[in-house]
């Protein structure tokens, strides 16, 4: 079955290589393309995340490079990786390619620069979260003890999101900030983020959380971190399904997706060490799913809430 996942690590694990790694099949990448086609990934979406000790006049060139590394490594050197840049690309992809997508996992490296956002929507990011899990100029993380929202130019970032049919990732933001962006968000999305009912970790919604995100019409995709799936750090693919269910509960069967995180993450559910292990999880949830209804969680979901479809 076809899967849409919404976030991966491989470009800041390119980047960091300095070009000695093949996206088509270097085994350090859990998201490599030989990977992702035994995974039956469809569509891989390829976060830009900057490690936080950067300094700050140089992380908008790490951005570049990122970027530079999707258009030569992972599209440049693969002709059946195809580049989604407009929604209705998901609709153009052919048997035998994988779609591809920048998201942008923090808004740090633009600065107070909205020009910035703009040039990186113009190369093709159409995911922008507003912070890692530290603050920053838009806004505070879910590891900034403050636990402030929004700023001003946060708010703008997410009136720019409207504006461009971009979608707001509540995932790393602090509580008030996820708050804050279901309010104001046209196109609002948890990129990889779980159910903290069943594991009390920051990074995860509450209830309350995923369910005004339902109500508005946003997708909360699981993600693949044990961390964030069992509080002792080791988790199955069942414990993983648990938090489907409790989504489900909530009333979001039709808004749930995968996000798996791989690639930005060094522990992993047993199992789901790699994108080629992606129909293990297919297989568990067909157990306690109808087909139909596993479909949504893979890919179709998605595909009905995704901007111009059917706001």
């Amino acid at each position: 079955m076809n899967i849409i996942d919404l976030h991966c690590d491989a470009l800041m694990k390119l980047q960091e290589a300095q070009g000695k790694l093949r996206f088509a099949d270097a085994q350090e990448l859990q998201t490599n393309k030989t990977r992702l086609q035994q995974g039956q990934i469809k569509v891989q979406c390829f976060a830009i995340f900057i490690e936080p000790e950067i300094k700050g006049d140089q992380k908008f060139q790490v951005v570049l490079e990122q970027i530079d590394y999707f258009y030569k490594e992972v599209l440049g050197k693969n002709p059946d990786m195809v580049h989604i840049k407009a929604w209705s690309d998901f609709d153009r992809l052919k048997i035998g390619q994988i779609g591809a997508m920048l998201t942008l996992e923090g808004v740090d490296a633009i600065g107070n620069d909205l020009a910035k956002l703009h040039i990186l929507y113009q190369l093709g990011v159409r995911s922008v979260g507003l912070t890692w899990n530290q603050a920053n100029l838009a806004a505070d993380g879910a590891g900034e003890p403050r636990g402030a929202g929004l700023t001003l130019f946060g708010k703008e970032i997410v009136e720019f999101n409207n504006e461009h049919q971009i979608l707001t990732d509540v995932s790393h933001l602090s509580d008030q900030g996820i708050w804050e962006v279901i309010e104001l968000a046209k196109y609002p999305i948890a990129s990889h983020s779980n159910a903290r009912a069943l594991c009390n970790h920051l990074r995860n919604l509450t209830d309350e959380q995923a369910q005004a995100m339902f109500a508005k019409g946003g997708l909360i995709h699981v993600v693949y971190h044990p961390p964030f799936v069992k509080e002792s750090g080791e988790a199955t693919i069942s414990d993983l399904v648990k938090h489907i269910d409790h989504f489900c509960s909530l009333g979001g069967v039709k808004q749930i997706g995968f996000g798996s995180d791989l690639d930005g993450i060094t522990t992993f559910i047993t199992n789901l060490e790699d994108a080629s292990k992606s129909q293990n999880l297919i297989n568990e949830l067909l157990k306690y799913y109808p087909e139909e209804v596993v479909r949504g969680f893979a890919y179709q979901n998605f595909l009905d809430h995704r901007p111009g479809i059917f706001r």
